[in-house]
């Protein structure tokens, strides 16, 4: 039976040398220059989201500044010193993790051993994990010895949270952030990784377990640990899906040809599949946007995608729609919690994307007012005389009269009567409102003008400019007239003028209302 235990992967290939670091260069170059030109500054502060190499810098540059070979950007990695450090057991090398030693005791108990020479190397070295969660009495112990370290003493300090830390304290560091590690550079790390343990692997499982990790290493490692387990030592991209909890794809894309077809039948029945494989609806939801942002994006620039189905996609769909359904999407993440189900929430986001239609499911079409503007039965080849088209005065005094609210009041507000006969009406609708007009609104202001005239009449709405104005509009011009009379009554008053040209002021004309 063997006695070996099992070393993590993150633990296992941890980079022991600057060299082995991935990614990062930008702060590597700065600490290599250092180094080698013996421009060593007194205290580093590294800052960056989880697992993207702080600690791991730090001691790799506590192990380049010890080394009994001399100071270097690159340590010998055989000599004890260099050989304690990366066991953790170096004397001279002091972690601190800030997060259970935030008391200010904790920290003087530290730095009255600040003053002794190093037992063994050639520096003492403070590393100070999550120093923000110090207190402020901790911050305050430190900055004097911050400022003015002995020469034997060096500071390293790394957080996730720079925003914390006082600014007397950021002013007294060389500052590196660690930025989030690219998608393909951790896959292609995952891969040499994979390789050197003898696993098989799939490329596009190791792509997804590096966008899982969302930037950070050590948590790509961890990933490829428990999917190593997942599938018995081999990593398949079935496998890893299924770990994540992610999407099957092709599930987003029977969505995405369901939406193109209109087809309500095959978006419920993808809901339904959906629920039956355990999937997570908000997570749809957030690749269902995804794909809509690559749709967006081919549309933009022709041929990126490299995917033919995108590439259909952006053909069949208008950049128009492509962004409305970006956006109802997104919106729909953001409610998705406030639904009685996140079931719910994902079918009523996905009905919102097949109902967005303005008037009976057709694109509403601008009026042509040089032609007839409606169609009359077979039996009528024009509408008599005296049923042209109506002065706008007689649909603003039909309104009081057809008791419509909420948007329906709003959609009539903003019509004007273009014609009408004996067996319909025609109105034209200000271009601006026409995303909001719905069918089951057409459907109520029918009914309304139905009830008003006493007689069965069909109602036509239609989007285009009319050389007519609307109750709207009569409203807004009224009600402008009447502020720039208030505006000339406040200017013209004797106090105001006086006022004026004493103090030099002006009147800001906004402030002007209506009395009530």
């Amino acid at each position: 039976m063997s006695t070996s235990q099992h070393l993590a992967l993150a633990r296992k290939w941890r980079p022991q040398s600057f060299h082995d670091v991935v990614g990062q260069s930008h702060t590597l170059k700065a600490l290599e220059n250092a180094l080698n030109n013996d421009h060593i500054h007194h205290a580093y502060l590294f800052t960056g989201t989880r697992g993207v190499g702080k600690t791991t810098i730090a001691r790799n540059f506590a192990k380049s500044l010890n080394c009994e070979e001399g100071v270097s950007s690159t340590p010998c990695g055989v000599c004890s010193n260099c050989l304690e450090i990366a066991s953790n057991t170096f004397v001279d090398l002091i972690e601190v993790d800030a997060a259970s030693k935030t008391k200010v005791e904790d920290t003087r108990d530290l730095l009255d051993k600040v003053h002794y020479a190093p037992s063994k190397g050639r520096f003492k070295i403070y590393l100070i994990d999550e120093v923000h969660m110090l207190s402020g009495h901790s911050f305050n112990a430190l900055l004097k010895t911050l400022e003015e370290p002995p020469s034997h003493v060096k500071f390293l300090l790394a957080t996730t949270d720079p925003q914390k830390l006082p600014a007397t304290i950021l002013s007294r560091c060389l500052q590196f952030h660690l930025t989030p590690l690219p998608t393909q550079t951790i896959s292609d790390h995952l891969s040499r990784i994979l390789t050197s343990e003898s696993h098989t692997f799939e490329h596009t499982a190791l792509d997804l377990i590096a966008e899982g990790a969302q930037g950070s290493i050590r948590d790509s490692l961890s990933l490829l640990e428990q999917a190593i387990a997942y599938g018995d030592g081999h990593i398949s991209t079935d496998s890893v899906q299924a770990m994540l909890g992610l999407i099957d794809p092709k599930a987003i894309t029977h969505i995405v040809e369901a939406l193109i077809d209109q087809d309500a039948n095959a978006l419920l029945t993808a809901s339904q599949s959906l629920a039956e494989s355990g999937a997570n609806f908000e997570q749809a939801l957030a690749d269902l946007t995804e794909r809509f942002h690559r749709i967006s994006i081919e549309q933009a620039v022709p041929g990126h995608s490299n995917n033919d189905s995108i590439a259909r996609w952006a053909q069949q769909l208008s950049p128009e729609k492509t962004q409305l359904y970006y956006q109802i999407t997104l919106l729909g993440r953001r409610d998705c919690s406030l639904a009685p189900t996140t079931r719910i929430g994902f079918e009523m986001t996905l009905l919102r994307l097949l109902s967005f239609y303005p008037l009976a499911q057709q694109p509403i079409k601008p009026i042509d007012h040089s032609e007839n503007v409606m169609s009359t039965p077979d039996t009528v080849n024009k509408p008599a005389p005296t049923s042209q088209a109506l002065a706008t005065d007689d649909w603003s005094s039909w309104l009081p009269h057809l008791g419509l609210t909420g948007m329906s009041n709003s959609i009539a507000r903003h019509c004007t009567l273009e014609a009408q006969d004996d067996h319909s009406i025609h109105l034209s609708l200000n271009p601006t409102q026409a995303p909001l007009l719905q069918p089951n609104i057409v459907s109520r202001i029918e009914e309304a003008v139905k009830n008003y005239l006493k007689k069965d009449i069909k109602v036509n709405i239609t989007a285009g400019q009319s050389q007519q104005l609307s109750p709207q509009q009569q409203d807004d011009k009224q009600q402008q007239a009447a502020q720039v009379q208030r505006e000339q009554t406040i200017l013209n008053d004797t106090n105001v003028k006086t006022i004026m040209e004493t103090f030099d002021a002006t009147v800001i004309k906004e402030s002007i209302i209506e009395k009530t």
